[in-house]
């Protein structure tokens, strides 16, 4: 399934090395169109908060109860939760948005195990290749609520700590939730990259920790009032949840 897919967007074959002009031109026009298509089917998703994490958490987990409850109150706040459109972690915050009539969004890519967008969503948009589909994910959103993960959800907060910390993105809040679950690579952060000078004393205030979703939307609302001055009231309903895509 892994190889199908790949072999079947071309994207193995392109980061094997140069290629044929013909080969990379055709590619870089079906980029384009992954991009193009995701900007006319994202615009109007409103204030839109991205919640990161596993696929593998079943429904009676804690973390996937967390994330249902975060979505729950990110919704009644007026975000938009937006998620990688999969089941564990992000079927639960997309459900718990839709537990309270809020906005849902996922941004789907084919992977092989964790493939089929959820239940959950009100506009589910499929993607062909994984960077777009991060853009994606940061480009609409707010602020960033980061729960238990692979490696999938490692590079998704990584490639966002590195966007804040190069000035490419606003610094936007940044919450990790399931504290014991990412006590060692959040210690590795705040002390040994600190203490070698790999980054600076000041670049873990990127990060904010809580298991409280109330505090998790809370520590999103309070940030963007006094880093950027940004009030948050009810979005007007994106033209997609009137039927339009």
């Amino acid at each position: 399934m892994k190889n199908e897919r790949i072999e079947s967007t071309g994207e193995r074959e392109f980061l094997e090395g140069p290629k044929g002009r013909a080969f990379e031109l055709g590619l870089t026009l079906r980029i384009m169109w992954d991009f193009l298509r995701g900007f006319r089917r994202l615009h109007f998703a409103g204030p839109t908060v991205t919640v990161f994490g596993s696929a593998r958490f079943e429904e009676s987990h804690p973390y996937y109860q967390m994330a249902r409850e975060t979505g729950r109150r990110l919704a009644s706040a007026g975000f938009t939760v937006m998620t990688g459109g999969g089941p564990g972690i992000m079927e639960a915050a997309n459900r718990g948005a839709k537990d309270v009539g809020g906005h849902s969004v996922g941004a789907n890519i084919v992977l092989p195990f964790e493939q089929d967008p959820n239940p959950y969503l009100d506009l589910s948009v499929d993607f062909r290749y994984f960077f777009v589909r991060k853009v994606m994910l940061i480009k609409y959103s707010y602020g960033f609520i980061v729960l238990p993960g692979g490696f999938g959800t490692l590079d998704e907060v990584f490639e966002t700590l590195t966007l804040i910390q190069t000035g490419t993105i606003s610094g936007f809040p940044i919450v990790v939730m399931g504290a014991d679950y990412w006590k060692p690579i959040l210690s590795f952060v705040e002390q040994d990259m600190v203490r070698e000078g790999t980054i600076g004393p000041e670049d873990p205030r990127f990060l904010m920790t809580t298991d409280s979703p109330e505090q998790a939307v809370e520590m999103i609302r309070s940030t963007l009032r006094e880093r950027f001055g940004v009030a948050l009231p009810e979005p007007p309903r994106p033209r997609w949840f009137l039927g339009e895509t």
